[in-house]
């Protein structure tokens, strides 16, 4: 709830401000022009926390206005969801499942209904290999400050693009950089649908997110029961995450743990 708390703290700092501001106004008839200038200066100070705040709520991973958010699924058991956002995409999508296929592991692909009808055979292989799909949006847009339509338009053509491949199973969802305010956790709500962020995202980090090593060694130390990862292997630039991919693996599994898809995760609350 760090991201709430802080966005609370930054809008009841303003309203301080500005209940400061306005009780100065209130001296002498000669001191009101500066009073007035004193308010206009705790007003453009307020907008600008208001400002900060909202941008910390769009991008939280512990609070949204409505719906389920869900970050990691408290439970005893050793179990983690591993999760790959963004494609598919030619040489990666294959060398990743190939990768899980190998250990025995299933996850979940959050994929984006454009990449998907690039690469509809690459699709296919996703939907016959057993893993699970998430929907990542149509286009990868950043979903705020936008009208309900165009979010239902993003969501549902992914989702129909799935169902054409023979995907029937139902879709959490997974907004583009976590971006999101009031008309898309409205939408998901309405719609019944679970938005999953993440946990554990190594190839964010400066300093780790081009060492496969220092990848791994994220990973496996911050681990915990429940745990949602998020990595991105469908890109050229991101070969230090897919050679991290089968060392957290093996790592994890030395540890105890076992890998199921975000519903079965959720399954577990």
């Amino acid at each position: 709830m760090a991201d709430y708390a802080l966005s609370l703290s930054l809008i009841a700092l303003a309203a301080g401000l500005l209940g400061l501001g306005w009780n100065r106004i209130a001296g002498r008839p000669e001191s009101r022009f500066r009073a007035v200038g004193r308010v206009l200066l705790v007003v453009v100070v307020s907008i600008l926390l208001v400002g900060v705040a909202t941008y910390h709520l769009s991008k939280s991973r512990s609070f949204q206005f409505a719906g389920e958010l869900v970050q990691r699924v408290e439970t005893n058991e050793k179990v983690v969801a591993l999760t790959f956002d963004d494609g598919p995409t030619p040489g990666y999508t294959e060398e990743v499942l190939q990768t899980l296929a190998e250990h025995g592991a299933r996850a979940t692909f959050y994929l984006t209904g454009r990449e998907c009808e690039e690469n509809p055979e690459l699709l296919d292989v996703v939907v016959a290999s057993g893993n699970e799909l998430g929907n990542h949006t149509y286009s990868h847009r950043r979903l705020y400050f936008v009208p309900e339509k165009t979010v239902a338009a993003e969501v549902e053509q992914t989702d129909a693009i799935f169902r054409a491949a023979g995907y029937e199973a139902p879709t959490t969802f997974r907004m583009p950089g976590c971006k999101r305010l009031l008309t898309t956790p409205l939408y998901l709500d309405r719609t019944g649908r679970t938005t999953v962020v993440w946990d554990l995202e190594p190839d964010s980090i400066a300093g780790i997110a081009d060492n496969a090593d220092a990848i791994v060694e994220y990973v496996g130390d911050g681990v915990r029961p429940g745990s949602i990862v998020l990595m991105h292997v469908m890109y050229e630039g991101r070969q230090p995450t897919r050679d991290a991919l089968p060392r957290i693996l093996d790592r994890l599994s030395a540890q105890g743990y076992r890998f199921v898809t975000v519903s079965e995760l959720l399954a577990m609350q």
